[in-house]
Protein backbone atom coordinates (compact mmCIF):
# COMPACT_ATOMS: atom_id res chain seq x y z
CA UNK A 1 0.00 0.00 0.00
CA UNK A 2 1.26 3.43 -0.83
CA UNK A 3 2.29 5.80 1.91
CA UNK A 4 -0.27 8.45 0.90
CA UNK A 5 -3.11 5.95 1.17
CA UNK A 6 -2.11 4.98 4.73
CA UNK A 7 -2.00 8.62 5.82
CA UNK A 8 -5.45 9.25 4.36
CA UNK A 9 -6.88 6.23 6.17
CA UNK A 10 -5.15 7.25 9.38
CA UNK A 11 -6.53 10.79 9.08
CA UNK A 12 -9.99 9.42 8.39
CA UNK A 13 -9.82 7.13 11.46
CA UNK A 14 -8.47 9.93 13.66
CA UNK A 15 -11.23 12.26 12.45
CA UNK A 16 -13.91 9.65 13.06
CA UNK A 17 -12.52 8.89 16.52
CA UNK A 18 -12.43 12.60 17.38
CA UNK A 19 -16.03 13.06 16.21
CA UNK A 20 -17.17 10.03 18.21
CA UNK A 21 -15.32 11.35 21.26
CA UNK A 22 -16.98 14.74 20.86
CA UNK A 23 -20.44 13.17 20.59
CA UNK A 24 -19.73 11.06 23.69
CA UNK A 25 -18.53 14.13 25.62
CA UNK A 26 -21.69 16.08 24.69
CA UNK A 27 -23.90 13.09 25.58
CA UNK A 28 -22.16 12.79 28.94
CA UNK A 29 -22.25 16.51 29.73
CA UNK A 30 -25.88 17.12 28.68
CA UNK A 31 -27.59 15.50 31.72
CA UNK A 32 -25.18 17.30 34.04
CA UNK A 33 -25.85 20.63 32.33
CA UNK A 34 -29.63 20.10 32.31
CA UNK A 35 -29.60 19.22 36.01
CA UNK A 36 -28.72 22.85 36.71
CA UNK A 37 -32.19 23.89 35.51
CA UNK A 38 -35.32 22.82 37.41
CA UNK A 39 -37.87 20.69 35.60
CA UNK A 40 -41.24 22.07 34.63
CA UNK A 41 -42.76 20.07 37.48
CA UNK A 42 -40.29 21.52 39.98
CA UNK A 43 -40.93 25.05 38.69
CA UNK A 44 -44.69 24.51 38.94
CA UNK A 45 -44.38 23.25 42.52
CA UNK A 46 -42.93 26.61 43.62
CA UNK A 47 -44.90 28.78 41.23
CA UNK A 48 -47.46 31.25 42.55
CA UNK A 49 -51.03 29.95 42.76
CA UNK A 50 -54.15 31.95 41.88
CA UNK A 51 -57.15 31.46 44.14
CA UNK A 52 -60.71 32.55 43.31
CA UNK A 53 -62.25 34.08 46.45
CA UNK A 54 -65.43 35.37 44.80
CA UNK A 55 -67.67 32.76 46.45
CA UNK A 56 -66.07 32.78 49.92
CA UNK A 57 -68.71 34.25 52.22
CA UNK A 58 -67.79 35.92 55.54
CA UNK A 59 -67.12 33.18 58.09
CA UNK A 60 -66.04 30.67 55.43
CA UNK A 61 -62.59 29.19 54.87
CA UNK A 62 -61.23 27.55 51.73
CA UNK A 63 -58.06 25.55 51.20
CA UNK A 64 -55.50 25.82 48.43
CA UNK A 65 -52.15 24.16 47.83
CA UNK A 66 -48.87 25.97 47.27
CA UNK A 67 -45.43 24.32 47.24
CA UNK A 68 -47.15 21.09 48.35
CA UNK A 69 -48.36 22.84 51.51
CA UNK A 70 -51.95 23.47 52.57
CA UNK A 71 -52.85 27.15 52.55
CA UNK A 72 -55.99 28.43 54.27
CA UNK A 73 -57.90 31.49 53.11
CA UNK A 74 -60.38 32.67 55.76
CA UNK A 75 -62.93 35.41 55.11
CA UNK A 76 -63.30 36.84 58.61
CA UNK A 77 -66.56 38.34 59.83
CA UNK A 78 -66.61 41.69 61.68
CA UNK A 79 -67.06 39.70 64.92
CA UNK A 80 -63.98 37.60 64.13
CA UNK A 81 -61.95 40.74 63.41
CA UNK A 82 -63.11 42.40 66.65
CA UNK A 83 -62.16 39.34 68.70
CA UNK A 84 -58.49 39.70 67.69
CA UNK A 85 -57.94 42.75 69.89
CA UNK A 86 -59.28 40.77 72.86
CA UNK A 87 -56.71 38.03 72.26
CA UNK A 88 -53.58 40.19 72.68
CA UNK A 89 -52.92 39.14 76.28
CA UNK A 90 -53.49 35.45 75.54
CA UNK A 91 -51.15 35.01 72.57
CA UNK A 92 -47.36 34.75 72.63
CA UNK A 93 -46.57 37.17 69.78
CA UNK A 94 -49.54 39.58 69.44
CA UNK A 95 -47.96 41.88 66.81
CA UNK A 96 -46.24 39.04 64.90
CA UNK A 97 -42.76 40.37 65.51
CA UNK A 98 -41.13 36.97 64.84
CA UNK A 99 -40.00 36.79 61.19
CA UNK A 100 -42.59 34.24 60.05
CA UNK A 101 -44.38 36.44 57.57
CA UNK A 102 -43.97 39.38 55.21
CA UNK A 103 -43.78 42.87 56.72
CA UNK A 104 -47.35 43.68 55.73
CA UNK A 105 -48.56 40.90 58.05
CA UNK A 106 -46.83 42.18 61.17
CA UNK A 107 -49.98 43.43 62.84
CA UNK A 108 -52.76 41.99 64.97
CA UNK A 109 -54.67 40.90 61.84
CA UNK A 110 -51.59 39.32 60.21
CA UNK A 111 -52.97 40.30 56.83
CA UNK A 112 -53.07 42.92 54.10
CA UNK A 113 -56.84 43.35 54.53
CA UNK A 114 -58.30 42.66 58.00
CA UNK A 115 -61.18 40.61 56.59
CA UNK A 116 -58.90 38.15 54.76
CA UNK A 117 -56.49 35.76 56.50
CA UNK A 118 -54.01 33.70 54.47
CA UNK A 119 -52.00 31.07 56.37
CA UNK A 120 -49.87 28.02 55.70
CA UNK A 121 -51.82 25.28 57.48
CA UNK A 122 -48.83 23.59 59.12
CA UNK A 123 -48.19 23.73 62.86
CA UNK A 124 -44.85 25.33 63.73
CA UNK A 125 -44.21 22.68 66.38
CA UNK A 126 -43.68 19.42 64.47
CA UNK A 127 -45.43 19.99 61.16
CA UNK A 128 -48.90 18.55 61.82
CA UNK A 129 -51.90 20.18 60.19
CA UNK A 130 -54.16 21.96 62.69
CA UNK A 131 -57.93 21.77 62.34
CA UNK A 132 -60.14 24.81 62.08
CA UNK A 133 -62.26 25.48 65.15
CA UNK A 134 -64.15 28.54 63.92
CA UNK A 135 -67.17 28.03 66.16
CA UNK A 136 -67.06 30.04 69.39
CA UNK A 137 -68.06 29.40 72.97
CA UNK A 138 -68.92 26.17 74.78
CA UNK A 139 -70.30 24.41 71.65
CA UNK A 140 -66.84 24.60 70.08
CA UNK A 141 -65.43 21.93 72.38
CA UNK A 142 -62.57 24.34 73.14
CA UNK A 143 -63.93 25.97 76.30
CA UNK A 144 -66.32 28.73 77.33
CA UNK A 145 -64.03 31.59 76.33
CA UNK A 146 -62.99 30.22 72.90
CA UNK A 147 -63.23 33.00 70.29
CA UNK A 148 -62.51 30.75 67.32
CA UNK A 149 -59.24 29.72 65.77
CA UNK A 150 -57.21 26.61 65.04
CA UNK A 151 -56.24 23.58 67.10
CA UNK A 152 -53.39 21.16 66.44
CA UNK A 153 -54.52 17.69 67.55
CA UNK A 154 -50.97 16.28 67.59
CA UNK A 155 -49.73 18.12 70.70
CA UNK A 156 -52.50 20.56 71.62
CA UNK A 157 -51.25 23.90 70.28
CA UNK A 158 -53.95 26.54 69.90
CA UNK A 159 -53.98 29.48 67.51
CA UNK A 160 -56.40 32.40 67.29
CA UNK A 161 -58.22 33.66 64.18
CA UNK A 162 -55.02 35.40 63.04
CA UNK A 163 -52.92 32.25 63.41
CA UNK A 164 -51.19 33.63 66.53
CA UNK A 165 -50.11 30.90 68.94
CA UNK A 166 -51.45 30.99 72.48
CA UNK A 167 -48.95 31.37 75.32
CA UNK A 168 -47.37 28.25 76.84
CA UNK A 169 -48.12 25.99 73.87
CA UNK A 170 -45.78 23.45 72.24
CA UNK A 171 -45.73 25.48 68.99
CA UNK A 172 -42.91 28.03 69.31
CA UNK A 173 -44.23 30.60 66.82
CA UNK A 174 -47.35 31.78 65.00
CA UNK A 175 -48.55 29.99 61.89
CA UNK A 176 -46.70 31.13 58.77
CA UNK A 177 -48.17 33.79 56.50
CA UNK A 178 -46.99 33.21 52.91
CA UNK A 179 -46.31 36.01 50.46
CA UNK A 180 -49.54 36.93 48.70
CA UNK A 181 -51.35 39.74 46.95
CA UNK A 182 -54.83 40.62 45.74
CA UNK A 183 -54.84 41.03 41.97
CA UNK A 184 -58.54 41.94 41.99
CA UNK A 185 -61.47 41.95 44.40
CA UNK A 186 -62.06 38.27 43.61
CA UNK A 187 -58.57 36.90 42.89
CA UNK A 188 -55.69 36.23 45.24
CA UNK A 189 -52.17 35.12 44.29
CA UNK A 190 -50.31 33.02 46.85
CA UNK A 191 -46.52 32.91 46.57
CA UNK A 192 -46.02 36.35 45.03
CA UNK A 193 -46.61 39.69 46.65
CA UNK A 194 -45.36 41.81 43.76
CA UNK A 195 -42.32 42.91 45.75
CA UNK A 196 -39.80 40.56 44.15
CA UNK A 197 -37.68 37.94 45.88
Amino acid sequence: MAEGTVNKQRRYLLGAASAAGGVAAVATATPFFLSMFPSARARAAGAPVEVDISKVEPGMMIRAEWRSKPVWVLHRTPEMINSLSEMGARVADPQSDAPMQPDYAQNQYRSVKPEWLVLVGICTHLGCSPTDKLQTGPDSGMGEDWKGGFYCPCHGSKFDLAGRVFKDMPAPTNLEVPKYQFISETQLVIGDDGKGA
